[in-house]
C-alpha cells in the first residue's frame, strides 16, 4: 500500500511538503489523499494518549505534519486528546502494559499536552481552524452490549492476532491484557466517530500504527463512512541508531517549564553531523533553498547548520526571542568561556556550602550525572569541571569561596553545564 517515490509530481502543496522534507513512509492510497488535499477537503487528524504531562520531541513529527496540512490549505486539523483511551493503554512498540492511571493524572496529562500545539497549529472557529477534542467525549459513552453487537462484529480476531502490537506480546510470550487487546478496536472508532462529526478522511500518525490505523479504514468501510486514508511518517531514529528524543539526560519535553529553551536549543545543537539536513527538512519551517545551502555545509562549518537548526527549532516551540536567547547563552558559554545566566540552574543551602558540600554528591544534585559512581568514573576521565578547572580528585569538596557571581558553573565535558546557586 505504499507508495513510490519516482511517482509523478504530487498535485497537492501537502503531498510535495510531506515528500520534500521526509514525513512520509505509507500511505495507503496516494492518489485519493492527493486529490481531497488538492481540493482543500482532507480534514485529518492524529491521536495523542495522555501518558505523561507533555509530549516530547518525538511526537513533534507528527505535530509538524498538521503545521503542514494547515498552512497548505489542504484540509482541517484535528487534534484527539486520547482520555478514553489513556484508560486502556496502546500496546504498540512496547514489551509490557502501560501503567494504568488515575482519571485525574489523565486530566492532568491531557491539559498540559494542550500547550504543545499551540505556537504550530492554529485553533479556532473558521472552516480551516483545526480544533482540539478528546474521545472520552464518546468511549465514555458507549453501552458495551451494544458496542459488541454495533462495532465488534465486524473486526476478526485473526487479523487482530496478527498484528504486530499483538504479534511481538504473543512471540515472545509477554502477557497482552484483554483490555490493551481492544485498544486497536476503540482507536479504530475514534477514526469513524471523526468522520461522522468533522469530516474527517485521513489519520496520521507514526510508521508503529499503521496496523491501527488500516483497522480504522476496514471498519470505516464496513460501517458506511466514505473511503477513509492512511499516512504514517518514519519512527525518527538518529544517525547512529538512538530513539529520537530521549537522552542521557531524560526525555526532551516541548513543555517549556519542564525543559528549558536553552536545554531545548543545545539538544539540537548536539544533532549528528548524518542527521543535519533531515532535521533542518523535518523540524523547522525553513525554506528548502537554504536547509540545501546549510546541509551542504562540510568540516567545521557544519556546525553552523547547527547552530541554524537549533535556533530554528526552539523559536518554534519557545518563541524567537527565547532561541536567541539560548543561542547568545551558548556562545558566551562556550565561545568566551563566560558564567552565563540563562544556564539550567539548581539551588544550593549556604549551610550545605559551609559545611563542604562534596563534589560527587554537587554533580548528580545537579543532574549532569546519574550517580556519584558515574561522577567518579568522570573524573578518572577528566571530564567534570568546576568554574572551568578539571576535577582532579572524587573527595573534592565545593565551599563558598568556590561562588563566582553568585553561582558555582558545574561542567560535563564541553557542552553541558548546570549553575549551582546558594541561597
Amino acid at each position: 500500500m505504499s507508495a513510490s517515490p519516482e511517482q509523478a509530481q504530487p498535485a497537492s502543496d501537502f503531498l510535495r511538503v510531506m515528500r520534500e522534507r521526509g514525513y512520509v513512509h505509507q500511505m495507503s492510497d496516494e492518489a485519493g489523499i492527493d486529490a481531497l488535499a488538492k481540493a482543500g477537503q482532507l480534514n485529518t487528524y492524529v491521536g495523542y494518549d495522555c501518558t505523561g504531562p507533555s509530549l516530547h520531541v518525538g511526537s513533534l513529527v507528527s505535530i509538524m505534519m498538521l503545521h503542514w496540512l494547515q498552512e497548505t490549505g489542504a484540509g482541517k486539523p484535528i487534534v484527539l486528546m486520547g482520555g478514553g483511551t489513556t484508560r486502556v493503554g496502546d500496546p504498540s512498540g512496547k514489551d509490557e502494559a502501560r501503567q494504568i492511571l488515575t482519571l485525574e493524572q489523565i486530566e492532568a496529562n491531557k491539559d498540559g499536552i494542550k500547550t504543545n500545539f499551540q505556537r504550530l497549529v492554529r485553533f479556532g472557529d473558521a472552516a480551516a481552524d483545526a480544533v482540539m477534542v478528546d474521545n472520552a467525549e464518546w468511549l465514555t459513552k458507549l453501552n458495551y452490549i451494544d458496542f459488541l453487537r454495533d462495532v465488534g462484529r465486524h473486526f476478526s480476531v485473526n487479523r487482530m492476532l496478527s498484528m504486530d502490537s499483538v504479534k511481538m506480546r504473543l512471540d515472545r510470550d509477554q502477557e497482552l491484557s484483554f483490555l490493551e487487546f481492544n485498544y486497536m478496536c476503540l482507536q479504530s472508532y475514534d477514526f469513524v466517530e471523526l468522520n461522522r462529526r468533522f469530516g474527517v478522511r485521513l489519520q496520521m500518525g507514526g510508521s508503529d500504527q499503521w496496523g491501527n490505523i488500516v483497522t480504522g479504514l476496514d471498519l470505516g468501510r464496513r460501517m458506511g463512512a466514505p473511503q477513509l486514508y492512511a499516512l504514517t511518517c518514519p519512527l525518527i531514529t538518529t544517525a547512529s541508531g538512538a530513539k529520537m528524543g530521549k537522552t542521557a539526560a531524560g526525555a526532551m519535553w516541548l513543555k517549556p517549564d519542564m525543559l528549558s529553551p536553552y536545554l531545548y536549543w543545545q539538544f539540537w545543537r548536539n544533532t549528528e553531523d548524518g542527521d543535519v539536513g533531515r532535521f533542518l527538512r523535518l523540524f523547522t519551517l525553513l525554506p528548502m533553498d537554504e536547509i540545501r545551502q546549510l546541509e551542504a555545509l562540510g568540516g567545521a562549518e557544519i556546525n553552523e547548520a547547527k547552530k541554524r537548526l537549533a535556533t530554528a527549532a526552539t523559536a518554534l516551540m519557545h518563541g524567537e526571542e527565547a532561541a536567541e536567547t539560548a543561542a547568545e547563552t551558548a556562545r558566551l558559554t562556550f565561545e568566551q568561556g563566560a558564567l552565563a545566566e540563562d544556564l539550567p540552574s539548581v539551588a544550593i543551602p549556604h549551610l550545605e556550602l559551609e559545611a563542604g558540600l562534596g563534589v560527587l554528591s554537587a554533580f548528580a544534585r545537579a543532574g549532569l550525572v546519574a550517580s556519584t559512581s558515574e561522577a567518579r568514573r568522570q573524573i578518572k576521565g577528566g571530564g567534570l569541571k568546576v568554574n572551568g578547572d578539571t576535577v582532579t580528585s572524587d573527595a573534592a569538596t565545593l565551599r563558598p569561596g568556590d561562588v563566582v557571581a553568585g553561582a558555582i558553573k558545574l561542567s560535563l565535558g564541553r557542552k553541558k553545564h548546570v549553575l549551582l546557586k546558594p541561597e
